[in-house]
């Protein structure tokens, strides 16, 4: 066989495995049993096991919020929704929370779609780069004249999320095999951060003022815009201590990879 028609060949079959194509029952020996479609179809359902496999191991919180049939449900509209494109599957479920958000009967409310984006924020986090991480030495050795121009990066893990839902409660009950609260709706949205320190990782609600912070610094801000943009939610007296102890938090936390004078 030529290179091309290897090729054309491997396309043929990639077709039939992801939309049921049937060119490829013409280059499979029909004499034999079982029949040509019932061993292609051993392919087929092999590749969809294998993905909801993946999501199974991504969103174990998901699976057990909506048991198995409706899990079940779930993936397989995901796999017709989003194939994979990519050659390794750890980036297959990167789309699931905006499929569960955009996808009747599944955004009937916004739990689930937030539960999948917190579970795949968690994923991300453990798997973001070896950051160093900042110790309180190296911010005590910084003379004073050099705080205003500072720079602050975050750890490649801290993500920032706002749920509307009990889901990062969910999750923990889940996680240590409790009997989870029934899923319930804030009386508004809150703010999470989501990050990983070592190998273990770490989310925690935070407030209005501590989000805007969070976010202002991935916007490359130095301290002092950071205090000054303070101004607009505490009263400028309280906005010294406030920063200080934000930043004290943060570095003991280990949100805090390098900073730049």
């Amino acid at each position: 066989m030529t290179p091309d028609g290897l090729r054309d060949l491997q396309a043929c079959f990639q077709a039939h495995v992801l939309h049921g194509d049937d060119g490829m029952l013409a280059q499979v020996d029909a004499g034999a049993r079982p029949s040509a479609s019932a061993r292609l179809a051993i392919y087929a359902n092999a590749y969809r096991l294998r993905l909801l496999e993946a999501l199974t191991t991504d969103f174990p919180a998901l699976h057990t919020l909506v048991g198995d049939d409706v899990f079940d449900q779930i993936g397989r509209a995901y796999i017709d929704a989003y194939p994979s494109t990519h050659y390794s599957i750890r980036y297959f479920a990167r789309n699931l929370s905006t499929f569960l958000a955009e996808t009747a009967p599944f955004n009937a409310t916004s739990v689930l779609a937030e539960m999948a984006a917190l579970e795949w924020a968690l994923t991300l986090a453990f798997d973001a780069a070896d950051d160093p991480v900042l110790n309180e030495a190296v911010l005590a050795a910084l003379p004073a004249e050099a705080w205003s121009g500072m720079r602050l990066r975050l750890h490649a893990s801290v993500q920032r999320h706002d749920f509307g839902w009990n889901v990062a409660e969910l999750w923990s009950a889940i996680d240590q095999q409790q009997p989870p609260e029934p899923p319930a709706a804030y009386p508004e949205q809150r703010a999470w951060l989501i990050w990983r320190r070592a190998l273990q990782t770490y989310f925690r609600p935070v407030d209005a003022t501590e989000a805007w912070a969070l976010d202002y610094l991935h916007t490359g801000a130095d301290f002092a815009a950071l205090c000054d943009g303070l101004c607009a939610h505490v009263e400028p007296s309280q906005v010294g201590l406030l920063a200080a102890s934000y930043l004290k938090g943060w570095i003991q936390a280990g949100l805090i990879a390098e900073i730049f004078c």
